[in-house]
């Protein structure tokens, strides 16, 4: 059984180490390299901090916690889980970001949200855009011994207009398809695809977009292969409600 060391700190790592949040994923499947375990809820970091630019959102922030925080795009993407209380309330924001599933909705909200995170490693600490931070399925940007200490979400994008829009092949199945959009006030239009595809692709249009431009930018931004095939849906099926759920989005904010 792996040592648990609590709490934790960047400086404590080394080799067969892995950072615990809630444990939701990483006890989720054997991990025999895993010799030793870093305990991160331990560290006291408050859950929500609001903040002149936005809301920090720790990454040991509960899902339970950030469901709660009077956001309503947050609180549908806490709802694309389709999970108990029991893991909403043990699993984290971080590490759901750290997971890297297509279908990760706080993977979706720090995207459309232009969200970015902020990581501390040995080498110091970085930022970078959640939208780039996951770079496939089950791959992000980390490198060795870094830890994912928080997730800023913008005011201004916070205080935007949202639209959301979540497919599953089952009533509680996992989100085959997650595309939420935003209008800012200046007028631009983002709708950023997750789920449907092996990392996030955010489109950004400078003023309210056509139904034409944004079929076009499908196609052109998002190649075929890019879509996932799993059980939890077909290729063509994703693609197809990818375009259906970005034109319902469009309309609704135009």
């Amino acid at each position: 059984m792996a040592e648990v060391i609590s709490p934790a700190h960047v400086g404590q790592w080394r080799p067969g180490d892995a950072w615990l949040g809630g444990g939701t994923a990483l006890f989720g499947e054997p991990r025999p390299h895993v010799t030793r375990l870093l305990d991160l809820a331990a560290a006291g970091w408050p859950a929500l901090t609001v903040r002149d630019d936005g809301v920090e959102v720790a990454a040991t922030c509960t899902i339970a916690e950030l469901a709660a925080s009077g956001y309503d795009i947050a609180e549908r993407c806490c709802h694309a889980f389709l999970a108990s209380f029991k893991i909403w309330n043990v699993a984290t924001v971080g590490g759901n970001l750290c997971a890297a599933l297509p279908a990760g909705p706080m993977i979706a909200l720090g995207a459309a949200l232009d969200g970015t995170v902020l990581l501390q490693g040995p080498e110091g600490e970085r930022t970078v855009p959640v939208a780039e931070f996951v770079t496939g399925e089950g791959t992000t940007v980390l490198r060795e011994g870094e830890l994912l200490r928080s997730m800023l979400l913008p005011a201004s994008s916070l205080g935007a207009v949202t639209a959301y829009r979540q497919g599953s092949l089952h009533a509680h199945g996992r989100s085959g398809v997650l595309v939420i959009g935003r209008r800012d006030a200046d007028g631009t239009t983002t709708l950023t695809v997750t789920a449907a595809t092996r990392r996030p692709y955010v489109l950004r249009f400078p003023e309210p977009p056509s139904a034409e431009l944004v079929s076009v930018a499908l196609t052109e931004r998002i190649p075929e292969d890019a879509y996932v095939d799993d059980v939890h849906g077909l290729p063509a099926w994703r693609r197809h409600l990818t375009r259906l759920y970005a034109e319902q989005i469009r309309a609704e904010l135009a």
